[in-house]
């Protein structure tokens, strides 16, 4: 089974070479590498040249990650697909215990793993791996934003032709989104639980999702909106999926206080219109912060939380 492990460049010069050699090195023997280079202004271009016939390459002008990664899902021979960004890398054996794991679940369309945290500095490195919570319902771990950084899944390539790959626009949370589509569209997801894929967080300016939380915020939301909506459509919008989703949204208006606290407020009162009673869990809340929730509101918790960091330096949460 021929699986194509697809990398799109932009200006990782520093990274993609590593990249290429974690796809050259995959213990799966029936594979192919194939690298766009998304319009590189630095010197990533000539490194992906220096690998010869050992892998295929396509260059043209800077379109966007999406852009690269539909060109690349058009280039692809493989009845499975490997997304590996040039920033991050592959353990050798990631795509021979996957596709071990297809033997066993044959209807599967997503296969999908925790990721290895990489977070890198030049004073140090520091390692962790992203566990994937239970209960492991997609649609829940898509809410809270659990389901796996675009290299760490196994991605059946008809699953993605199905929905008409990656949204050329999106400019953040573009795994998520697609995930979305995959989901609506009936496509298995199945779990598995080793980690073999690498994500390095190297750059606050690198993806705009780093460089605008509020973009960030306001993708996201409009991708939980998504996701409740056709949930409810269909008669699936379970409690718990619904716990998740406010959840999510919690979260998001917690991190949105200190930039914008209208918004924040109002995303808190959407929460309790669709959910009146609803009481945020941990992380995000609990302890003090949860307590002071349930008796007087978002506001009082937020204000309080944000005094005793300024003059006492504590957090609470």
């Amino acid at each position: 089974m021929l699986v194509s492990i697809l990398i799109p460049c932009y200006n990782a010069e520093r990274w993609v070479a590593q990249a290429i050699e974690s796809a050259l090195a995959q213990t799966w023997p029936d594979k192919e590498v194939i690298v766009v280079d998304d319009g590189s202004q630095d010197g990533s271009l000539d490194l992906i040249k220096t690998f010869g016939k050992s892998i295929r390459w396509e260059t043209g002008p800077n379109r966007g990650g999406n852009v690269a990664r539909n060109g690349l899902l058009e280039l692809a021979r493989g009845e499975w697909l490997q997304y590996l960004d040039a920033d991050d890398y592959l353990l050798p054996p990631k795509i021979e215990r996957q596709v071990s794991f297809l033997r066993d679940h044959p209807t599967c369309d997503v296969v999908y793993s925790p990721v290895l945290l990489v977070n890198w500095s030049e004073a140090k490195v520091e390692q962790e791996v992203t566990p994937i919570r239970e209960p492991r319902d997609p649609w829940i771990l898509l809410a809270r934003w659990y389901l796996p950084q675009t290299g760490g899944p196994l991605w059946r390539r008809q699953a993605l032709m199905n929905v008409g790959g990656w949204k050329p626009d999106q400019p953040c949370c573009q795994e998520h989104e697609l995930y979305l589509r995959l989901l609506q569209s009936g496509a298995q997801f199945c779990y598995f639980g080793e980690c073999h894929a690498a994500y390095r967080n190297w750059s606050q300016d690198a993806t705009v999702s780093k460089r605008n939380r509020l973009e960030l915020s306001r993708r996201r939301l409009e991708i939980e909106d998504r996701m409740e909506m056709y949930l409810k459509e269909r008669g699936e919008l379970t409690h718990p999926r619904m716990q998740a989703l406010n959840q999510a949204r919690f979260e998001i208006a917690r991190m949105a206080w200190s930039e914008d606290r209208i918004a924040a407020r109002e995303i808190v009162r959407g929460i309790e219109q669709r959910q009146p009673g609803f009481v945020p869990g941990p992380p995000a809340a609990q302890g003090r912060y949860r307590s002071i929730y349930k008796a007087f509101g978002f506001d009082a918790a937020e204000r309080i939380a944000a005094g005793l960091r300024r003059f006492a330096g504590g957090v609470m949460s």
